[in-house]
């Protein structure tokens, strides 16, 4: 019995030396974690207190939703968890817009819009406010889109292919007037692409054919018309040059020509004079002696 109590005994002893010396490597292990997660965690605050502006950017911070300050390029300090920050871009921005309109003859346009856009720094807080980080979809896209189709509805299709440019040039000039009351300047407008339905780009193409055509035509009636003035013309002068021969012919110049003719005959005679004369008259022969 002795011995049993004394192996039981040991046995127990054993057992608790063993077991508290694991408590003691896991407590050691826990606060380890628990040391690495709170230097983890301050290290995120650290960071998190800190926001970093780009050149060609502006920032703007809110402290519970409500507006702070505005700030540019460079690092700056914030409260974690209570300040947020946006940034925005103060470069030209690009705006690709598509949309369809109508052309004064009731053409269905389907058009492409790119539009060069920026905002300056001094507007940040206002454009934040009144229309937030997103302004390009509420306002610059609603706004060229409105333009461009009652733009488009003042001219016909026909003039709009043959001469863009005064399309362009009026979106340009309204759009840039009226989001400049929002405080966005719009530096550009460029129509990319304008398609029509294909039936009616066939139609322009069959006028512009007849077009052509007539204008051919045209031309040949012109240098008709232009021969023939010439030709009656030529004729006038013909006419007039022997009315004035004409005037010029006298009685003495009529013998005049005569006696040259005699001459120039009498030039070419050889001396010998013909049998016959006429149309079968025999002529008076003289014999030679």
């Amino acid at each position: 019995m002795d011995e049993d109590n004394v192996d039981i005994d040991a046995l127990l002893k054993n057992l608790k030396n063993k077991y508290s010396g694991g408590f003691r490597m896991e407590k050691d292990f826990i606060g380890k974690i628990i040391t690495i997660a709170i230097a983890g965690a301050a290290a995120i605050v650290l960071l998190g207190s800190f926001f970093i502006v780009s050149p060609g950017e502006v920032a703007i911070k809110t402290r519970l939703g409500k507006i702070v300050d505005s700030y540019e390029e460079g690092m700056h300090f914030k409260i974690p968890l209570v300040e947020s920050i946006i940034k925005f871009s103060i470069q030209i921005q690009r705006a690709d817009i598509k949309t369809q309109a109508f052309s004064k003859d009731l053409q269905t346009m389907n058009s492409h819009l790119v539009v060069n856009h920026r905002i300056q720094n001094g507007t940040v807080v206002s454009i934040y406010r009144n229309l937030g980080p997103r302004y390009v979809e509420t306002i610059v896209d609603p706004t060229v889109q409105e333009i461009f189709k009652s733009i488009a509805a003042k001219f016909s299709a026909e003039r709009i292919i043959a001469d863009r440019n005064i399309l362009v040039q009026e979106i340009n000039m309204s759009a840039k007037e009226k989001l400049m009351k929002q405080e966005i300047i719009v530096t550009d407008i460029s129509v990319v692409d304008l398609d029509f339905t294909e039936q009616f780009l066939k139609a322009v193409e069959d006028k512009q054919v007849a077009d052509q055509q007539a204008q051919m035509a045209g031309k040949l009636v012109e240098k008709a018309k232009r021969d023939a003035e010439q030709q009656i013309a030529k004729s006038r002068g013909e006419a007039e040059a022997l009315r004035m021969q004409r005037e010029q012919v006298t009685p003495a110049l009529i013998e005049l020509r005569k006696v040259d003719a005699q001459l120039k005959a009498i030039e070419k005679w050889n001396g010998v004079l013909p049998g016959y004369v006429g149309a079968g008259v025999p002529f008076i022969s003289i014999e030679k002696k």
